[in-house]
């Protein structure tokens, strides 16, 4: 059976010579609002991670690894189409995240002035 997501990031921890304690302070650190006992049951798969908690443990274990001289291993959720984290942005074929909405300033540029004040 192959790792889960949520395994994935235990192993992650793992390979980043990372205590559970020490992955939650830098998780904390980066504005994750978890406990510690949450931290490890997302780790576990108790419990699963919101996007941004999955995202905020993935950011933390990504600078682990740049400080041990590598790259960002551990994707992103927010970087697949459907929340599944291993499907990379560009691997998508589309514009990204913003998906057919038009950009806010193309809908502010078609909006019909407003009347002089009288």
């Amino acid at each position: 059976m192959a790792d889960s997501p949520i395994d994935e990031l235990d192993h992650f921890r793992q390979d980043a010579a990372l205590s559970h304690g020490e992955l939650w302070l830098r998780y904390f650190e980066l504005g994750g609002m978890c406990t510690g006992l949450q931290l490890e049951a997302f780790l576990y798969g108790a419990l699963e991670p919101s996007r941004h908690d999955h995202d905020v443990i993935a950011h933390a274990l990504n600078e682990r690894f740049v400080e041990l001289g590598g790259n960002h291993p551990v994707p992103y959720v927010e970087d697949g189409s459907d929340g599944d984290p291993h499907r990379r942005r560009g691997d998508r074929g589309d514009r990204g995240d913003r998906g057919d909405r038009k950009d806010d300033r193309e809908v502010v540029a078609k909006e019909p002035p407003l009347p002089d004040p009288v």
